[in-house]
């Protein structure tokens, strides 16, 4: 198992035709060797796996990588809050988080995003 710190970056969507290095998240997990969130290392290492939002000029929004019941991955940003408010990640569980690769994520919003993975750093 190997702890990675995972960038992802907007992807072109009809609000950013481009893409966008401003919007995007920063996210800590434990990934496979098929570059997978690996869920036995996840639950052994929660605290760890820690998410952060960056949009523009908004403040970031610092958060937690959490398991929803049937196994689907979210982000959720405030131990106390309302789990309605978790971005959820599109298939997670199956998604390779490899440089160049593209991942979507319900956000607070109900809008699906896509995002392009940058970088995807050891840590440890």
């Amino acid at each position: 198992m190997t702890m990675k710190q995972i960038r992802m970056d907007l992807a072109r969507d009809r609000d950013f035709p481009q893409g966008s290095r401003q919007h995007g998240y920063v996210l800590v997990a434990p990934l496979d060797n098929m570059d997978r969130i690996d869920a036995a290392e996840w639950k052994a290492n929660r605290e760890q796996c820690r998410v952060t939002r960056f949009w523009g000029d908004n403040e970031h929004e610092i958060g937690h990588l959490v398991r929803k019941p049937g196994g689907a991955w979210a982000f959720h940003y405030d131990i106390h809050g309302n789990e309605d408010d978790d971005e959820t990640g599109y298939r997670f569980g199956d998604e390779r988080f490899r440089p160049g690769e593209y991942v979507s994520i319900r956000e607070q919003d109900g809008e699906m995003r896509t995002f392009r993975v940058i970088t995807a750093t050891d840590i440890r």
